[in-house]
């Protein structure tokens, strides 16, 4: 799945959280799975190798997590909404990532593979449709939380994003 799909559906599942700083740390978490991703710059064959291996499992969870709620405000719920963004993860490259790659959950105590007979390509209308309810989704927010995932940038633009939602759909004056 898209890395920015990643992040929304990331950023969408720490809305239950007050502060920002929980909500980036969340979505940070949501996208540390492609820590891996790194491999491609020694070369594809290594990124082949290596990608979906190195940080898609329980150690790289556990990492994760951990940094996370370390510099949380709210740790323990951060802990527990970074295990589950970064889980989430794994679930959307299981299923979106394409037929054929495997996740190894193990590593590094075991190279057993996880697949699912279901994939489907990365470029297909499934990660089309999921990346676009979820783009909607964080528009949406606006109306609701008065936020959207442009927050994660600037605190600055993303009160212009939402003002501009909210008066285009709610009908609120400047």
């Amino acid at each position: 799945m898209n890395p920015i799909v990643h992040a929304e559906l990331s950023w969408l599942a720490a809305q239950g959280l007050r502060e920002r700083r929980d909500r980036v740390l969340v979505t940070v978490a949501g996208l540390a799975p492609d820590v891996d991703g790194l491999t491609l710059l020694a070369g594809e064959e290594l990124y082949g190798k290596y990608h979906h291996v190195l940080s898609h499992g329980y150690v790289g969870a556990l990492i994760t997590a951990a940094a996370c709620a370390a510099f949380a405000r709210q740790r323990g719920r951060v802990l527990l909404f970074s295990l589950a963004t970064f889980h989430l993860h794994l679930l959307c490259d299981l299923a979106g990532s394409g037929p054929g790659w495997p996740i190894h959950y193990f590593w590094p105590t075991s190279m057993r593979e996880w697949f699912w007979a279901g994939q489907w390509n990365l470029a297909s209308w499934q990660n089309a449709v999921i990346g676009l309810a979820a783009t909607l989704a964080c528009l949406a927010c606006s109306l609701r939380w008065r936020r959207t995932i442009v927050e994660l940038f600037s605190l600055r633009w993303d009160a212009e994003v939402t003002r501009t939602l909210r008066r285009r759909f709610l009908g609120e004056a400047s």
